[in-house]
């Protein structure tokens, strides 16, 4: 404890050994194989006595027959969270046709316990039948007649039968209806905690709007509010993420700011209503951020002597069990009991992805369902053991933890288990009347054009094929190998606790290469390592010119300046001449070794690049104007270039080409650079490289490494200097074989035109230009991830990036929805020193393209086609993100390289 009013943040498991991990936690289970049998054969007990007693569910019954295992699932799930906003015939049609014809719904007819899931398969038959080309038979006659009643028909059919759907996820579209519809589970014993639907806020509208619809909810359900024990009343689950629209590590500051405040309001609302009052958990990335927030809050002195705050804690996370240890001290110091709902987690897939595409350490998570199983019990324990000053709420579906909890117990009944609206009814129902446990509901409420992200996630926990819920309702599957004990599979996998099936971060590509090492901007380890590697270089001056076979020259001196202040000298360069071009002509050579020792020289590099991010992420900030989500990226991205062409060179057959020219951009002064060089160098040419004028320094830079790796000073030689003489010299010279050129469309034709002119015909031209690229966003899409993509696409990295959006098309239809959306997501974003981890955007390479942007802009505003733009910035070089109107393709004459 670091005072009498804080409680040390716990140590986040940011770089696990799963199997350190999860051997610490079977020690905290403290289960004999005498317990574990004694779990399993009560487990057993109940799967037999739910399978004889009761019906599924009909959700239950639904996740079985169309699971993640089938595609017949994916599309009606594609269909139940899209179809219901989409406000045209003509989208409905499309959509209806696109995700039901494709699928085989033969296959499901008659599987199901359920007669409503086997009438709707029929339906989704015939459907699909008549949106497919036609057979024989009675479904061929059933067809032939559906289709001459028509379109309408179809599309009204499938509308009620996804708001059905919708039902069955959703307790009610309001919180009024919610709580009527809720009365019939309080007659028999349940208790409710009320979701309000809707994800991550993108905008301040959108989080005030989800903060008012928190509030009336707590003041409606307080009505409801009648025992003076807060246990035995309903409650309500906030997602933070939805009462701030960048609740992001990156902008913490303005997290505890403004989000604070919210949440402390709508505690002191719920303490007011004797309810209960849980914030939910969300992805790992925000966990670290999630714990300050509650500490703060929960530490108001408003609150004190509350012990209705609640917090949910995920048992596939790696770093549940410090968590729980944290909180515990947390309810010690401020002298209450808080209330911890443990689960299992429903972003496991998107905590593996994130990991693997971020090139991270490792997994946040487990990645054996068994390992995951284990934690859930080992932590149920620890809560158990922490009776004193935690209220134990257990969310789970699965039998054998329910009689692993129920065995650690005894006689205790200071808790409650948990379920979700529409699954687990028989497991609960069974529980609570033979055992006499708290049961309560966790209930969605909203309207069904919100449902998509908590459909996935509950399809993605419960719709595999190894989720109890889905092995409960299959009466192929033995009861006895439902109730398994995963302590028995875990020590199965003792020597290799990590599943071989999910490729490690580094191991993403297999035996090909090692995935590029990446950093957690979200992870406060990660941030202050990079702070540490790039911090001497802040200040550092730099000199560099060119370097012909391992000599210096170079002729005029020119300063390179910050883009994000003219007044910093980042350092000097001395610029090639058309003499230093020609000495380098002659001395170059081809890099004539064996292609697997060209591999391992350049491996090494790319060892030693990603060894110097220190160095280039501050380089990146300072001389291109990068922030450091895009420095990251680019580092990486240039790693990758290189193992990659290394790689790929072992089974190339075709001898080199001979001298290659790499003239690289500014806007990718590391990655495309080290690209071209490395594709040319690992194919055995020789390479001359020009980088960019504006950005020299970083690529004199990754020069002096490739050296230092072992690639010869003749076969790798560097001239920095003007387009005017060092370019127009090479794309001129016949000693040159080919060119690889990245940059604008006209420099890339008079490059094509001087190599015409001069060099062999067979000299390729590789070059990557420019262009217009465009985005559709029609009324199946969910405005929320759009807007989120627009964002990205269209203003990371100031938009100078040859991928960069540049023309939207809008359905007319939602239009203005997604541009009230996309604006106000516009106004959350930050321009400023790229070196600031709360930057968003940052300046444009230099003054001059700042002022054609500008007067670009300023000719859009008079002619009335401006409709966002954000505050200018303090310095010339800034060009606030900016989306004009346009008629058509054909407004646009050219690329506009920038935030617009």
């Amino acid at each position: 404890m670091t005072s009498d009013t804080q409680v040390d943040q716990p140590e986040l498991v940011s770089s696990p050994e799963e199997g350190a991990v999860l051997s610490r936690l079977i020690a905290r289970a403290g289960l004999s194989r005498k317990n574990r049998a004694d779990i399993s054969e009560r487990a057993m007990a109940l799967v037999e006595e739910i399978r004889t007693s009761a019906r599924p569910g009909l959700m239950e019954s639904f996740l079985a027959e169309y699971g993640l295992s089938s595609d017949e699932g994916v599309a009606l799930m594609c269909l139940a969270e899209a179809l219901l906003r989409v406000p045209d015939n003509i989208t409905i049609d499309a959509l209806i046709e696109d995700k039901i014809a494709a699928s085989d719904w033969r296959k499901h007819l008659g599987h199901s316990t359920s007669a409503l899931v086997n009438a709707s398969t029929w339906g989704l038959m015939l459907t699909g039948k008549v949106l497919e080309d036609g057979e024989a038979g009675l479904v061929g006659t059933l067809r032939a007649v559906t289709k001459r009643l028509g379109e309408p028909v179809i599309r009204t059919a499938v509308a009620a039968a996804m708001r059905e759907m919708g039902h069955q996820f959703v307790l009610g579209q309001n919180i009024g209806d919610a709580l009527n519809n809720a009365r019939a589970n309080e007659g028999k014993g349940f208790t409710y905690s009320y979701d309000m639907l809707g994800e991550a806020a993108i905008t301040e509208a959108d989080a005030k709007r989800y903060h008012l619809s928190y509030s009336s909810a707590i003041s409606a359900i307080a009505k409801a509010c009648t025992h003076d024990d807060i246990r035995q009343n309903p409650g309500i689950s906030v997602k933070l993420s939805a009462l701030h629209p960048r609740y992001e590590t990156s902008k913490r500051s303005r997290v505890m700011e403004e989000l604070v405040p919210r949440v402390r309001a709508l505690a002191l609302l719920a303490r007011s209503a004797g309810m209960g009052f849980n914030i939910d958990a969300e992805e790992a990335e925000r966990l670290q951020l999630s714990l300050e927030v509650i500490e703060t809050v929960l530490s108001d002195p408003a609150l004190k002597n509350w012990d209705g705050f609640g917090v949910v804690v995920q048992a596939y996370n790696l770093s549940a069990a410090p968590v729980l240890d944290w909180l515990y001290a947390l309810a010690k110091r401020l002298n209450r009991k808080i209330m911890v709902r443990l689960v299992k987690g429903a972003y496991w897939d998107s905590e593996i992805k994130r990991a693997q595409v971020l090139g991270l350490k490792d997994f946040p998570v487990f990645t054996r369902k068994t390992a995951t199983d284990v934690s859930y019990i080992a932590n149920a324990k620890t809560l158990l053991d922490m009776g004193d000053r935690i209220h134990a709420q257990f969310a789970t579906h699965n039998a054998h933890t329910v009689a692993a909890i129920l065995q650690m117990a005894g006689a205790r009944r200071d808790f409650e288990f948990q379920r979700l609206h529409g699954m687990g009814e028989n497991l609960h129902d069974i529980v609570m009347q033979q055992n006499g446990t708290r049961c309560r509901i966790y209930a969605p409420v909203g309207a069904h054009r919100d449902l998509l992200a908590y459909l996935v996630r509950r399809l993605l926990e419960n719709g595999a094929n190894s989720s109890f819920v889905n092995q409960i309702v299959d009466k192929n599957i033995e009861a006895s190998e439902v109730a398994a004990d995963p302590f028995v599979e875990v020590e199965r996998h003792r020597n290799r606790v990590h599943n071989p099936a999910i490729r490690h971060p580094v191991a993403l590509y297999g035996a090909s290469r090692a995935n590029a090492r990446g950093w957690d901007i979200t992870d406060k380890s990660d941030l202050a390592e990079i702070e540490v590697a790039r911090a001497p270089f802040r200040e550092e001056q730099f000199e560099i010119g060119p370097v012909i076979s391992g000599k210096s020259g170079g002729g005029e001196t020119v300063f390179i300046h910050n883009p994000h202040e003219a007044t910093e000298h980042v350092g000097t360069v001395l610029q090639a001449s058309s003499c230093d071009v020609e000495t380098a002509l002659n001395a170059a050579t081809p890099w004539n070794i064996a292609a697997p020792e060209r591999a391992i020289i350049l491996n090494k590099a790319a060892d030693l690049i990603e060894k110097s991010y220190g160095l280039f992420f501050a380089l990146a900030a300072r001389e291109a104007g990068k922030t450091l989500p895009d420095a990251i990226s680019e580092l990486r991205e240039a790693v990758d270039f290189i193992r990659y062409y290394s790689n790929q060179a072992l089974s190339l057959k075709r001898p080199p080409l001979g001298i290659i020219a790499c003239i690289s951009p500014w806007n990718f002064p590391l990655a495309i650079f080290l690209g071209q060089i490395s594709a040319a160098l690992a194919a055995g040419n020789g390479v001359i490289a020009k980088p960019a004028e504006q950005t020299p320094i970083i690529g004199a830079k990754a020069i002096e490494i490739l050296h230092q790796a072992g690639v010869p000073p003749n076969v790798l030689q560097f001239l920095p200097g003007q387009g005017s003489i060092v370019g127009a010299a090479l794309s001129s010279s016949p000693k040159i074989d080919g060119i690889c050129f990245t940059g604008s469309t006209k420099t890339a034709q008079l490059i094509n035109d001087a190599m015409a002119q001069n060099l062999s015909p067979n000299a390729p031209l590789i070059a990557e230009t420019g262009g217009l690229n465009a985005m559709i966003v029609d009324s199946t899409a969910l405005h929320e991830q759009a807007v989120r993509d627009i964002l990205a696409s269209a203003f990371q990295s100031a938009g100078q990036r040859c991928s960069a959006l540049r023309i939207l098309y809008v359905q007319e239809d939602i239009a203005r929805e997604l541009c009230r959306m996309l604006f106000g997501a516009m106004d959350e974003l930050a321009s400023g020193d790229p070196w600031d981890i709360a930057t968003d955007t940052g300046p444009v390479i230099e003054e001059s393209a700042a002022e054609y942007f500008a007067d670009y802009i300023k000719t859009a505003r008079e002619e009335g086609r401006l409709l966002k733009q954000l505050p200018g910035g303090k310095s010339k070089n800034y060009i606030p993100p900016t989306l004009l109107r346009v008629n058509s393709i054909t407004d646009m004459t050219e690329e506009i390289f920038g935030p617009v």
